[in-house]
C-alpha cells in the first residue's frame, strides 16, 4: 500500500479517505473544499462530490484543474476517467450565467451610486441562453435583451433560486448597496481580563467572507462548531464592513447574548444597539431581532407586518444567526433584498427539509468550514465523550407500547419512566460538574426538575426568569438545570460540561449537533454527552439518524445497556 495516498476515488463520485494513512490530515483538508463529508467511522471516512459542493468550490475560486490535482495527488489508485469529466462539466456551469449591474452607471462608493431596479443576467454561450429563453417557468422573470436577460432587482434572489433548481448556478457580481456607515471597532474583552484577538481560523473565516471587496464577495455562510466563536466572526465582519447592521437570531435570550457580546467586545455605545422582539421594538444602527417576530402575522391570510424592518432601513449587513433554521417566510424576503451584504452563521448546514440549496442561492455559498475535531485537537473547543444509553421499558409500559398506533410509539418510548432513575444516577456520577438535562416533553421535564430539585426552563418561562436561571448556573449557584428544546440554540453556558438528553425531535441530526454544542465551549475539564434511548423501540431508529451528524464529524458514540 502506498503511504501518503489516503484517498480512494470511486466512479459514483464518492471519496473514501483512510484515517490511518500518514497523509490523512492533508488529504482531508484538500478534498473538504470540494466534497461534503457523509460519514466518518473509525477507519474510512466517506465524502461525496455533488453539484452543490463543486459549485461551492468554484465560487471560492477553485478550478476543475485544482480539483483534479488534489484527487491525483492523494488518490491511491487511478482516478476514474468519468469522474474527471463530471467534475469539469459540473464546475463549468458556474460562471456561465453572471448577474451584473446595467452598464454605464456610477460605481459603488460614488455619491451618485444608486442601485438600478434592473439587472443584467449575461449568458456565456448560446446554448444556455436558448435553454433559459425557452423555459416557460422563467418567462415571467426574464426579459430577453442583447447579451442575456434583464431582471427586476426585487426578483434577484428568486431567479437565482429557480436557476439553481434547473442546474444553473448564478455567479452574482451585481453591486451590493453600501448601507449607512457605522463606526465600530473590536476591543479587548472585559470578561477575558483585557486580552483579545481573533483565533487563526476566525481570521480565515472573516477573510473568506469579506473577500477583499472583490465582486461576488460579501455574502455567504460560515460553518463552525458551537463554542468556536461564530459571534466573534460576526462582530469582526461588522467592523470590516463598517455599515449599519441587522442581526437576526433564534430567541430573546440569544438577542440579549448578542447585545452583551457587543457591549463587551466592541466600542459601540449602548444607544447604538436596538432590540426588535415581541417585548421591545427599537431600531438603531445595530438592531437585533428574532426570526419569530419577523415571521409573525395575525393570520394565515395576512402579510408579515414586520418584514418592513428589512426594507425601510439602509442596512449594509444582515447577519443570520443559526442560518440553517431560516424559516420559509424569511427565505421569501431574503430573495427580495439580495443587494444587502449577508452573512449566515451556523454549526451545521444540515436541514431536515433538504433546503440547503435555498441557503446557497439566497444567503450565498459556504465561504468557510472547519472540522469539529480539528478545533478540539487544537484546544479551541472542549473534548467530548458521547454515550448512548439504552434503557429498557418497564413491563407495563412495554405492553402499552406494543399495542399502540405507530404515531404514538415515539412519545411512549421517549417518556419511558425508567429514564428517571438513569438520569439521577448520571447526575450522581458527576457530583462536581454543571449538568444540563435536555428533553422534548414538558410533563417528563417537569417531573425530572422536581426529582432533581432543579430549575426548569421551557418556552413558557418568562425571559427575565430564564436569564436569572442561566446567570445562577454560570455563577455556580445552581449545578443542574432542566431545559426544553428552547436551549437547543444560542444559549451561552460556558461552564456546562455534562448534557443528558432524555428525549428529542424524532431523528433530527441538526438537534443532536446543537445539543452537543451546549457543552463544547473550551474549559479545563472534558465534556460528556449522554443520550437516553428506550431499548427495542422506534427511539433506536431515530437515535441512529441523530448520531449520524456527530459520527460524520469524527465523534465516537459508545453504546451500552442500562440495567
Amino acid at each position: 500500500m502506498a503511504e501518503g495516498k489516503p484517498l480512494i476515488v470511486q466512479s459514483d463520485l464518492s471519496l473514501l479517505l483512510d484515517v490511518h494513512d500518514p497523509a490523512f490530515e492533508a488529504g482531508r483538508a484538500a478534498i473538504g473544499v470540494f466534497a461534503a463529508l457523509e460519514k466518518s467511522p473509525e477507519h474510512l471516512h466517506t465524502y461525496r462530490m455533488s453539484a452543490l459542493s463543486l459549485w461551492n468550490a468554484a465560487s471560492a475560486g477553485l478550478t476543475p484543474d485544482g480539483v483534479a490535482a488534489a484527487l491525483l495527488r492523494y488518490s491511491r489508485y487511478e482516478v476514474p476517467r468519468d469522474v474527471s469529466f463530471i467534475v469539469r462539466d459540473t464546475m463549468a456551469r458556474f460562471g456561465r450565467l453572471v448577474l451584473k449591474e446595467i452598464p454605464g452607471r456610477a460605481a459603488p462608493g460614488d455619491e451618485a451610486f444608486v442601485l438600478s431596479d434592473r439587472l443584467l443576467l449575461s449568458c456565456a454561450d448560446r446554448d444556455a441562453e436558448r435553454e433559459l429563453g425557452s423555459s416557460k417557468k422563467l418567462q415571467k422573470w426574464l426579459e430577453p435583451v442583447p447579451g442575456g436577460f434583464e431582471i427586476r432587482l426585487t426578483e434577484r434572489g428568486t431567479v437565482k433560486r429557480e436557476l439553481l433548481k434547473l442546474g444553473w448556478p448564478v455567479k452574482d457580481e451585481a453591486p451590493l448597496a453600501p448601507g449607512d456607515p457605522l463606526e465600530i471597532h473590536m476591543r479587548p474583552s472585559r470578561a477575558s481580563g483585557g486580552s483579545f484577538g481573533l483565533r487563526p481560523y476566525q481570521v480565515d473565516a472573516l477573510g473568506a467572507f469579506v473577500g477583499g471587496g472583490l465582486p461576488g464577495s460579501g455574502y455567504g455562510v460560515v460553518v463552525m462548531p458551537c463554542g468556536a466563536g461564530k459571534t466573534i466572526v460576526g462582530m469582526a465582519a461588522m467592523e470590516a464592513i463598517g455599515r449599519k447592521t441587522l442581526i437576526i437570531t433564534t430567541n430573546i435570550a440569544a438577542v440579549h447574548q448578542w447585545m452583551d457580546e457587543l457591549a463587551d467586545k466592541t466600542d459601540l455605545p449602548p444607544e447604538s444597539i436596538g432590540e426588535y422582539t415581541g417585548a421591545e421594538k427599537t431600531v438603531r444602527p445595530v438592531t437585533i431581532a428574532t426570526y419569530q417576530i419577523l415571521t409573525w402575522r395575525p393570520d394565515k391570510e395576512s402579510d408579515f407586518p414586520h418584514f418592513d424592518l428589512f426594507r425601510r432601513e439602509k442596512w449594509g449587513l444582515i447577519i443570520y444567526d443559526e442560518v440553517h433554521l431560516l424559516p420559509a417566510p424569511v427565505f421569501r424576503v431574503v430573495a427580495e433584498i439580495q443587494a444587502v451584504r449577508r452573512l449566515g452563521l451556523t454549526a451545521t448546514l444540515v436541514r431536515e427539509d433538504g433546503r440547503e440549496e435555498d441557503v446557497f442561492s439566497l444567503i450565498g455559498p459556504k465561504r468557510y468550514d472547519v472540522p469539529w475535531k480539528d478545533l478540539e485537537r487544537r484546544g479551541f473547543i472542549a473534548e467530548a465523550y458521547c454515550r448512548e444509553i439504552r434503557v429498557p421499558l418497564p413491563e407495563d409500559e412495554h405492553l402499552r407500547y406494543s399495542v399502540s398506533e405507530p404515531r404514538d410509539k415515539h412519545r411512549l418510548a421517549a417518556e419511558n419512566t425508567a429514564k428517571y432513575e438513569a438520569v439521577r444516577e448520571l447526575v450522581e456520577n458527576h457530583p462536581d460538574e454543571p449538568v444540563l438535562v435536555i428533553g422534548q416533553f414538558l410533563d417528563q421535564l417537569g417531573r425530572l426538575a422536581k426529582e432533581l430539585a432543579a430549575p426548569l426552563i421551557t418556552g413558557r418561562t418568562p425571559n427575565p426568569e430564564r436569564e436569572r436561571i442561566y446567570s445562577d448556573f454560570k455563577a455556580g449557584r445552581v449545578r443542574v438545570i432542566v431545559v426544553s428544546k428552547v436551549a437547543n440554540f444560542a444559549i451561552d453556558l460556558p461552564d456546562a460540561s455534562v448534557a443528558i438528553q432524555v428525549s428529542g425531535s424524532f431523528g433530527s441530526r441538526q438537534e443532536e449537533a446543537q445539543r452537543l454544542g451546549r457543552i463544547l465551549r473550551p474549559k479545563a475539564r472534558n465534556s460528556y454527552f449522554y443520550s437516553l434511548v428506550s431499548r427495542y423501540t422506534v427511539e433506536e431508529e431515530f437515535a441512529a439518524n441523530r448520531r449520524k451528524f456527530l459520527t460524520e464529524q469524527g465523534y465516537r458514540y459508545h453504546i451500552e445497556a442500562w440495567e
